[in-house]
This record gives C-alpha cells, structure tokens and sequence, in this order.
C-alpha cells in the first residue's frame, strides 16, 4: 500500500516522504496511529502544494536576508557607551545592543542570535562582527564604540 507520512517515523522515513508498504503495517500502525495517510491522487496533490509552498517562503526569506545583507554590508555601526577611569566600559557592549544601534541607524531588524562578534568588547575602539542568516547569506560590518 502507498502512503505519504505526516509524521517522521523512525526506521521508515520522515514527514512528506512516500513510501510503498505492507497493508498490515500500513492499516495497522501508520494510518491508525495517524503517522500516515493513503496516498490517493488529492493527498498527492496536497504535497506538491505544501512543498511548493515551503519552498516560495524559504524563497522570499533568503530575497529579505540578501536585502539586509546589501543594505549593511560593511557598513559602520555607532554605538555609545558610558565608561569609568581608564577607558573600561561599564558592562560590555552585545549583540543586543548592536542590533538596536543597527535599527536605529539603518532601519533594519536584525536578530541578536544572528550577530556574531569576532570577540568581547569591553573597550572604546573599532571592532568587526559578522551577522549570519539564513541559508548561508550573511555579511560583515564594523562597530565603532565610542563615549556617551
């Protein structure tokens, strides 16, 4: 019997997968246990569209990514920081507040999660971070921090 799984099942396959097995298996374990459905011509159908519609999202996100990505580039980001004697930052500055340094001066959202930085920074200066997206896009910019 052909069934489409709904559900990964583990030593068969994973959710959307088509698979050709035994009727009892199939009647008595996969559709039963709701793991699966028969794999009539509209069910067929269904899955096209739900992959095809998967695929149009992950399509207009990497389309948004690249956007930001162009947009920030190796750009230079602001950021303002209060400090005490010798220059030493109260606190450090993190991915968290470049990207609201980010927003502010580029209108651009970016997740915090995304941004990495090549190390801490506790110090007035120049530093550089990365800030990796989705399905490989991703782009550099530079931090200038500098006195409140």
């Amino acid at each position: 019997m052909k069934v489409i799984l709904i559900k990964d099942v583990k030593g068969s396959g994973k959710a959307g997968d088509v698979l050709n097995v035994a009727d009892g298996y199939a009647r008595n374990f996969l559709l039963a246990k709701g793991f699966a459905v028969e794999a009539t011509a509209k069910n067929q159908n269904d899955l096209a569209g739900k992959k095809a519609s998967a695929q149009h999202k992950l399509d207009v996100e990497k389309a948004d990514n690249e956007k930001i990505a162009a947009v920030l580039e190796g750009k230079n980001v602001t950021v303002k920081a209060k400090a005490g004697q010798g220059g030493k930052l109260f606190g450090a500055v993190t991915a968290s507040t470049i990207a609201d340094a980010i927003k502010e001066q580029y209108s651009q959202n970016v997740d915090k999660k995304k941004i990495t930085l090549s190390s801490e920074i506790k110090s007035f200066g120049d530093f550089s971070a990365v800030i990796k997206m989705t399905q490989g896009v991703s782009c550099k910019i530079d931090i200038s921090v500098i006195e409140e």
